[in-house]
Parts: structure tokens; sequence; C-alpha cells
């Protein structure tokens, strides 16, 4: 197949989540990603993880998660011959992704003034937690601080329970795929007019984004969120209910939905009641209608409701572990899990999730597992006509 972005070239400056995530989408689709790591320790990711062995590796799962069909070069920006590297990278390449926070590429004398000097075309991508202007700008910004501010821990939870934190690095994560479509998007455009473009992506801003609903409803409503707990703020019963073995997500949001649960639940009272004949009434009487369902739901497990239900054309999901949902015949069957064996530097398989997309000429997912640091520094440096001389000195300077 011909990949996407085959072709492409980005050199992937970032650490941790938000850049590296986004690097990965972009490598999946076929482009070629160069991780620039610091010599010595690279990416902080390297050294996150559940597992300690690996993290001593340099290694780690976090780093693994989504790292793999990159190249690794080291290079020591902070030297004038490490600059000097970069830049003829620069001239080589088509993006650049950053998540250092705002001026610091430029105080390395390498910001997007003196790499669109060398590079006209060049598509530079700076991901941040506020961005690149505003009084917040200066701030460091993790995932969790990102979460309070942006207003999501405080729709998360119910009401004895929030604010709370989502239970994985949802901004960093919205911040990394923004970015991907924001570069794909300039990539279009270049193909189109030939010119190169600087993106300045916000974490807060990006997380505001996909809170389209709950913002709306203030914005245009002047209603204010309130946390719901697992309770779906358009209607009802649409939520999470307990069922005679395990918990049972159920989404009766139209009219015809709801007839027919009660229909299969055996309480067809329930409809002809006037507390829930009528969206707004049930949405009013939430509490009641959700106790008067779950006893009949007692009756059977989790599962066979789940079939049940779906059969008839009321959407039904049961509450699933990640190892439970990472076994499901569905991931099986679309091929969502990738492994790679007897990984270097690590030493055993290695699992990763592909890009989450199929396409008609080939499924895009990465190509080879991730690098250990620094693994193709010599190979990338000899395609700018480094000789192996100059790389070893190079390397006893502590450049590379």
């Amino acid at each position: 197949m011909s990949r996407l972005l085959e072709g492409v070239r980005v050199l992937d400056l970032t650490n941790v989540l938000a850049g590296p995530f986004c690097g990965y989408q972009l490598a999946q689709m076929g482009a070629e990603v160069i991780k620039v790591e610091v010599p010595g320790s690279g990416d902080l990711a390297r050294q996150l993880g559940a597992d300690p062995d690996l993290n001593k590796k340099l290694m780690g799962v976090s780093f693994l998660a989504q790292n793999a069909s990159k190249k690794s070069m080291t290079l020591n920006l902070k030297s004038g011959k490490g600059r000097d590297l970069f830049l003829k990278l620069v001239s080589a390449s088509d993006v650049v992704i950053e998540n250092f926070r705002p001026g610091v590429m430029d105080r390395l004398d390498l910001g997007y003034p003196v790499l669109k000097s060398i590079r006209p075309e060049i598509i530079y991508c700076a991901i941040s937690g506020f961005g690149q202007t505003g009084p917040l700008r200066d701030n460091p910004a993790y995932d969790q601080i990102i979460q309070g501010l942006s207003g999501v821990m405080s729709v998360t939870g119910g009401p004895d329970t929030a604010p709370m934190r989502v239970g994985y690095p949802v901004c960093d994560t919205i911040g990394g795929l923004t970015a991907a479509f924001a570069i794909a998007s300039a990539l279009f455009r270049r193909n189109v007019a030939g010119t190169g473009e600087f993106i300045d992506v916000s974490m807060l801003e990006a997380t505001l984004v996909t809170m389209g609903w709950a913002v709306s409803n203030y914005l245009i409503a002047d209603v204010a969120p309130q946390p719901m707990g697992n309770e779906n703020v358009t209607a009802s019963p649409s939520g999470t209910f307990r069922t005679g073995d395990g918990l049972l997500n159920i989404a009766a949001n139209k009219q015809e939905q709801f007839e027919t649960l009660c229909r299969l639940l055996g309480r067809e009272d329930l409809a002809a009641d006037p507390r829930f004949t009528e969206r707004e009434a049930r949405k009013r009487h939430r509490s009641a209608l959700k106790a008067e369902l779950e006893l009949a739901l007692a009756d059977q497990p989790a599962a066979h409701w789940e079939t049940v239900l779906n059969r008839a054309g009321v959407p039904a999901g049961r509450v699933l572990s990640v190892p439970q949902v990472l076994d499901h015949p569905q991931i099986a069957e679309r091929g969502l899990v990738q492994r790679f064996p007897s990984v270097s530097g690590v030493g055993r398989d290695v699992a990763v999730v592909r890009a989450g997309v199929k396409l008609s000429q080939g499924d895009p997912g990465p190509r080879t597992p991730p690098p250990i640091l620094g693994q193709h520094t010599d190979e990338i440096l000899s395609e700018l006509g480094i000789s192996a001389e100059d790389r070893e000195q190079l390397r006893r300077d502590g450049v590379i």
C-alpha cells in the first residue's frame, strides 16, 4: 500500500505524552518520524511505567506505548555542533514538533523564524499547556493541571465525589490528536500552495473544544454543567445500572427505545407512568426510574441483558475492565493490538495499540518496534554526510 503520509519527514523533539502521541499518529500514517532525544537519558517517558526493570533500561512502558515506528537519534541541542546538525536535518525535513515551554526553542536559537529561514516550507508545531500567548503561557502544565483548569474535573464524578480526575491522561491525548490533525491539514495546504505554517496547540483550549456540549450549555443556554456521575444529562434512562451480575450501561435515549426497554424487562407499566411517559419527565424523575429498572434487571446478569437489549435495538454494553476489553472478540477481529516479537532493549514481546482507524487501501499501524535510545543516530547522520570518524568525535564531545 501507499501510506497516506509516505515521504513526509517529521522531527519529533517532544517528551512524555502529548507530543509523542502526535508523532505516533503521524508515524502510523506512514511519515518518517525521527525522535530527537537528549544524549544519555532521552525522553522522560523512557523511565516511566509499571515495570521498574524496563524503566532502568530506558524502555519504560509509557515510552513503548506511543513510540513504535519511530527512529531515535540523540543530539545535544544546547551545543553549537548539535544545533548545526539539527539545522541540517531541518533542511531535509517537513515537520518539526516540540512541546517545550514557550520560548525555549527561541533561546536555543532554533525557533520558528530560524527554521523557516532554513526551510521556508517547514511546518512547525508547538504543543504546550496554554499556548504561546496569554497570562498562563509560562506556567508548567501536566495533564492533571489541565484537567482541573479546563473544567473536566468539575463535571467528572457524582455530586458527592466531584471534582474527580479522569482515569487516564485525557488532556495530553487530546492535545496530541489536535496537533496531528493540524499538521496533516497544514501538509495538505502546503501541497496546494507551497507554504509552511506555525501551529500553536494549547492543551487547555484543545480540551475545552472537546467539551462541546458542556461548554455550549453554558455559552448558549446559560446552564452551568454539573457532575452527574454515570448519568447522561441529555436523557433518561441513560446511564449505568446494576444487574444480577455486573454493571450495564443502557442508553435508551429515544422514546421507542424506552418503550422497548420496558417491554423487554416486563415493566410496560413504567412506559404508562405519568412520571416517565415523556423525555423531560423522565429526566426529572431519573432516580425513581432507575430504581424500578434495576429491580427488573436484577433477574439476569449484565451479559444476558446486553445481548437481549442490543438485539432489540436498545443500546447497551457491559462495564468492562481494560484487560476484559482487550480480550474481547471485537478487538481481536479488528486487529487493534499489534505485537512485536523480542524487542531490542526490552527482551520480550511488546504489544501496542494501532491507530484506531481502518483504510480501504491498507490499515495504518506501526511498522517497527519502539527504538532503543539513539538506535538510528549513525544512520541519520550518515545520510547527512557525516563520516564515521566525525561521528565518533561528536560522541566524544557529548554532541550525540
